[in-house]
């Protein structure tokens, strides 16, 4: 069972996500990417590849460059300038916390002086890092720290929180919302759009959920957006993790994206076959 990074699929992977699913925006080493638990030269030649394999098909490739060590960030991210990213996120150190939010806003700024030249974005995901820090006070005048600074994904439910980081920075930024079950609610709050692991298997159906909210037919929206969080429920029902999801996609696209990487372990496939099939029922073909 190779745990290794297989770089050949990525072809294929952005062939499926554009074609099969109109996908043509990707953040690249995230949380399902499992970024954290790559080596920097891995992340590197995962950067290149996506960079590469994706011209002229993605509009944009945004690259996560969190790390514990900052200066692990900054190579990461002088390198996405070179592999010709779009731009990149952070995330908090999760290790060694901030102790508020002044802290992560200085170690975000060390990180961003490296690349200048690209737009920078703050990824929000307490549930991850163990930093319950609220978004919206890293947010206070970070652009001034940051004049490269373009926006947030924010992956956490707390949509009070979400609320204020928008209505306190109008028009300025781009706000990305990262809970697949609620983003309905995120777009009425102002979210601009979403990144998600499950999107890379229902990012059609969101696709038709922001089209459906762009002409104002609140009711689809509502109707695709409870179709996704009945298959999302029901994923959880079966013990849904990042494990899942990989072998969900792996199901749903019929291409061989392997097992997660230690410490993680595979999922039931079993368990994954009743998901995907759950999915083709509430959905049809994706």
């Amino acid at each position: 069972m190779s745990r290794e990074v297989n770089l050949s699929v990525i072809g294929q992977y952005v062939d499926y996500l554009v074609l099969k699913q109109g996908v043509r925006k990707v953040f690249v080493n995230g949380t399902t990417g499992e970024s954290v638990s790559l080596s920097v030269e891995e992340r590197k030649q995962l950067v290149e590849e996506w960079c590469q394999k994706g011209k002229g098909k993605l509009e944009e490739v945004i690259v996560h460059v969190g790390c514990s060590s900052l200066k692990d960030c900054q190579e990461l991210a002088r390198h996405a300038v070179k592999a010709g990213a779009d731009g990149i996120a952070v995330i908090s150190p999760s290790f060694f916390k901030p102790p508020n939010a002044a802290a992560l806003r200085m170690f975000l700024q060390e990180v961003a002086a490296v690349a200048p030249a690209l737009p920078f974005y703050y990824y929000h995901i307490p549930s991850m890092t163990g930093v319950h820090l609220l978004a919206s006070d890293v947010l206070e005048g970070i652009d001034e720290m940051i004049p490269s600074f373009r926006g947030l994904k924010f992956s956490g439910s707390d949509l009070l929180d979400f609320g204020q980081c928008i209505s306190c920075n109008p028009g300025h930024w781009t706000y990305l919302y990262g809970m697949d079950e609620q983003l309905l609610a995120a777009l009425a709050m102002g979210a601009d759009g979403a990144v998600g692991s499950t999107y890379n298997y229902m990012g059609s159906t969101v696709n038709r959920l922001l089209a459906a909210l762009d002409k104002g037919d609140l009711a689809q929206a509502r109707t695709l957006q409870f179709q996704m969080q009945e298959i999302i429920l029901f994923a959880m029902k079966n013990g849904f993790s990042l494990a899942m999801n990989k072998q969900m996609m792996c199901e749903l696209s019929g291409l061989p994206l392997g097992p997660p990487r230690l410490p993680l372990l595979p999922c039931d496939v079993a368990k994954a076959q009743a998901v995907a099939q759950k999915l083709h029922s509430a959905l049809g073909h994706q």
